[in-house]
This record gives structure tokens, C-alpha cells and sequence, in this order.
């Protein structure tokens, strides 16, 4: 059997009542830090929140659920997004890549610093019902995998422990990234959030874990040791945009005919980019002028 590369692990313990998931996302988080040019601390912050991204989109049950994490700090960074499905399809933004801050106190990527801490974190889920569900939180530090801890607390009222790290090289490249995220089912008691706390306090951090070679799996074993976990599921997870020239179109009739002709008349053609993959469509006179005409028949 052929290692998948990033993958995301699903484990239950359910007589202790503890769920878990663990990923390594080093090339998803490669990709797009290629994708979008980042400066080493923006890799940071995108990375995180495209790993939990990850975990969370694996979380859903529906063939055709998706899930969607805004954060806006009201830093330098602007607004961040990540966007994930239930098949490990993941992709993201982060509004100003280029912005950098020296290390922080404690020596490591000043993620906070660039998100803030000021703002909100929104979750989206779309589960194909009529509306999607929304839960937003205030930031608690602007380092995400803390936010996300009381994302889950607060808005979904299950008590979790989130660890989310990306750790880059001399020159920006990413040498690991990945994450867990470790939640109590109903039937757990006091003694095993004790214990998931006391082990997490003793390991390493997830960036320096996985750039030691440590699988998901073992990340799981460090994290929960003496638990009698039972895999559920292994999901491979990659950078993957799923724009197209169709759904570009939508861009175009939501400009309107007189935005849309003064684009064309100042450049010839109209040039859409998309955000996520940075992909370039260009739509001549003739095809723009046919999509908002097609709108109105």
C-alpha cells in the first residue's frame, strides 16, 4: 500500500468517550503558500486554518457538505478564509500574503500579531438544507487553533483541544504542517480531560512532531496513550480549486451590463482571477455580452 502524503485520521474511543482527528497537510499548505505567494508568518496563518479546514470538512456527513471558516482579526492580514468539503478537498485566501512580523516573545511566527485579535471567527456549514449553519465567535488570541477551542466550545458546546502548526525552512518552503483536534462525547468524565490535558502540556509542538516524520497516527498515540482507539477512517486531503469558466460567468452577470461595458471599454475583454488558485479567465466583448443577455431570457 502506497503512503498517502496528507491525510487526515479519524479515531474513537468510545467507552471513554473521546473522538480525535489528527493530519499532516505539509503539501497542501506548500501549495498554497506557492499559490499565493506568502511571506513566512501569512504561510503560518493560512496553514493553521487550512488544516483545521481539513479535520472540520471530514467532520460532515453528506457526499456534498462543505464548510467554510472566515477569520477576521482586523490585522494586517485582512481576512482569511478556508474552505473545505467531505472528500478532503481543500482550499483558501488569505487577503494580504506579504505581510510579515519579526518572531514573537516565545521565538515562534507571529500569527497573531498579522491575523489580530480584535474580530470574529465564523463557521459555515453547508449541509443542503435550506439555510447553512452559522456560528461565530469573538477572537480569543488570533492564533486559530485557540479561537477554534472556543469556536467549539462556545458554539457547538463540545468540550475539545485544538493543536494546529506550521513550521517553515530558511527560505520560506514548508517543512511540516498538520494538526489534531481531540473532542469529548457525552459519556467522558472529568478524569479524562484531565488526562488529554496533562499529555498534550508534555508533548512537542505538531509542526516539530511532523517534521520528525511522525504520522497522523502517531500524533493520536502521543496525544491519547493508554486509550483504546479505533480508526475510523483515513482521508487523503490536498489543495484542490474547483473554479471554472461556468461559474466565473456568475461574476460577470453579478456586474451588471453597465459595470460590465465599462470594463470592456477601458481593456477589450473583461479578466477574471480567481482568488483561490489564482487561475485567469478572460471573457472577450462578444461572450460577456452574450452571458447578460442569456440572464435576461
Amino acid at each position: 500500500m502506497v503512503e498517502l502524503i496528507d491525510y487526515v485520521i479519524r479515531a474513537i474511543d468510545e467507552e471513554a468517550g473521546v473522538l480525535a482527528f489528527a493530519a499532516r497537510t505539509t503539501d497542501l499548505v506548500e501549495r498554497a503558500r506557492k499559490i499565493h505567494g506568502c511571506s513566512p508568518t501569512a504561510t503560518a496563518a493560512l496553514g493553521r486554518l487550512l488544516t483545521a479546514a481539513a479535520m472540520m470538512g471530514l467532520m460532515l456527513k453528506g457526499e456534498k457538505d462543505n464548510i467554510t471558516l472566515r477569520v477576521d482579526g482586523r490585522g494586517p492580514a485582512g481576512v482569511l478564509f478556508a474552505f473545505s468539503d467531505s472528500n478532503g478537498n481543500v482550499k483558501g485566501y488569505i487577503a494580504n500574503p506579504l505581510v510579515d512580523l519579526p518572531l514573537n516573545e516565545k521565538g515562534k511566527l507571529d500569527v497573531g500579531g498579522i491575523v489580530g485579535r480584535q474580530g470574529t471567527l465564523t463557521v459555515i456549514k453547508d449541509l443542503g438544507l435550506k439555510d447553512p449553519y452559522v456560528g461565530q465567535v469573538p477572537l480569543v488570541s488570533g492564533e486559530i487553533a485557540e479561537d477554534l477551542t472556543y469556536y467549539f466550545a462556545k458554539s457547538e458546546q463540545i468540550p475539545s483541544a485544538v493543536s494546529l502548526g506550521v513550521l517553515v525552512d530558511k527560505v520560506g518552503k514548508v517543512r511540516a504542517a498538520g494538526g489534531f483536534i481531540v473532542q469529548l462525547l457525552p459519556n467522558a468524565d472529568e478524569s479524562t480531560a484531565i488526562s488529554i490535558e496533562e499529555n498534550i502540556k508534555k508533548m512537542k509542538s505538531v509542526s516539530e512532531l511532523i517534521d520528525e516524520k511522525k504520522s497522523p497516527d502517531e500524533l493520536l498515540d502521543l496525544v491519547l496513550p493508554g486509550f483504546k482507539l479505533k480508526s475510523l477512517a483515513k482521508s487523503q486531503v490536498s489543495y484542490h480549486c474547483s473554479c471554472s469558466r461556468k461559474k466565473l460567468e456568475t461574476v460577470i452577470v453579478n456586474l451588471g451590463k453597465e459595470q460590465a461595458q465599462d470594463m470592456l471599454k477601458e481593456n477589450g475583454k473583461i479578466e477574471l482571477i480567481c482568488q483561490y488558485c489564482k487561475k485567469k479567465y478572460e471573457f472577450s466583448e462578444q461572450e460577456t455580452m452574450q452571458i447578460l443577455e442569456n440572464v435576461h431570457k
